[in-house]
């Protein structure tokens, strides 16, 4: 409940003075008669009366402590909110190569790029995020969905080995704008993140860049790996899994081409916390625009409160002139 006049409530502290004045003019007695003798008065009986004679007063000070309330006028606030949310549409588009299991990253590449994007696909609530893989090819692992907890499992199950090795870094693209295509949300945004230079695929890079540009699509292309040599994966003789230290090349003239024909921007992450740092940077620009319209109605109260102390009043007044008529 809400006071217009809050400060009118302090009236309520003249409480205390009526009551002490009553409880010093109780004893110090009202009319009194001259009678011969107490003898019969002192044994009568107690009655109803005798029990209530302290009721007017404490009916008249709720009904003064109720006008005050009154006079504060007291409201019921309604508040009705509308909350539209314009949401982003992102596509994850992952290289799942055989170099992402580089070991230049803890524990490599494509383990560490699955648990920051899991991060920041948790920070997104409310956006739609699809997830692309690619490798020599590109598929879809997850379409467009608000289902986070889907997501992430999906996104646990993409490794390297699924599909054919190579590095069709315009596939992958291409892909993710297929899958943003159809999307009526104001602001589509793709995150590719590869470690190589395209060497695979149907469709060169600047061409699906072109596409994306078209549909009003932004990316932010991640170019992932140390600087200079890095272990990278590879089979001895014997047909077990080593590794060997081989020049890192990432394909970065091509990759910040496409985000800056998209709008977006090119990121090098070079350690794991340069590729957490790099998505929430990216977390901090493309934020979600939440709009809130507020009304407040206010329906006066007062008339209860005014009504009750009334009321009060009179059951005081009857009381008082029918059932406990005083000597005057």
């Amino acid at each position: 409940m809400h006071f217009a006049s809050p400060h009118l409530l302090w009236l309520s502290v003249l409480v205390v003075p009526m009551i002490g004045y009553y409880v010093w003019r109780t004893l110090q007695g009202g009319a009194a008669i001259r009678i011969s003798s107490l003898d019969g008065a002192v044994g009568a009986p107690r009655t109803v009366r005798w029990y209530l004679r302290h009721l007017p007063f404490v009916l008249r000070a709720t009904a003064f402590l109720l006008l005050v309330v009154a006079l504060a006028r007291p409201q019921d606030v309604e508040r009705l909110s509308h909350t539209s949310t314009e949401g982003i549409d992102i596509m994850l588009s992952i290289d799942v190569s055989g170099s992402m299991l580089a070991r230049d990253f803890k524990p490599d590449r494509i383990t560490a790029a699955k648990e920051v994007a899991g991060s920041f696909i948790a920070d997104r609530y409310g956006d739609r995020i699809g997830l692309v893989a690619f490798a020599g090819e590109a598929f879809t692992q997850s379409p467009l969905t608000t289902d986070q907890g889907t997501l992430q499992t999906l996104l646990a199950r993409i490794r390297s080995g699924l599909i054919e090795d190579g590095t069709a870094i315009g596939n992958g693209l291409a892909t993710a704008v297929n899958r943003l295509r159809e999307s009526e949300a104001k602001s589509k945004v793709i995150i590719l993140l590869t470690d190589g230079v395209n060497n695979r695929g149907e469709i060169a890079p600047m061409t699906a860049a072109e596409i994306a540009k078209a549909q009003g699509i932004r990316v932010y292309t991640i170019g992932v790996g140390t600087e200079g040599m890095a272990p990278y994966p590879a089979v001895d003789l014997f047909g077990q899994m080593t590794f060997v230290q081989q020049k890192v090349e990432i394909d970065e003239k091509t990759l910040a081409a496409i985000a800056e024909l998209t709008g977006g921007r090119y990121f090098r992450a070079t350690d794991r916390e340069k590729l957490r740092a790099i998505y929430d940077e990216i977390n901090r620009m493309e934020k979600s625009k939440v709009e809130v319209s507020e009304h407040v109605a206010y329906h006066e109260l007062f008339t209860v409160w005014l009504l009750g102390a009334l009321l009060l009043l009179a059951v005081e007044f009857l009381l008082s002139t029918l059932v406990l008529k005083r000597i005057p």
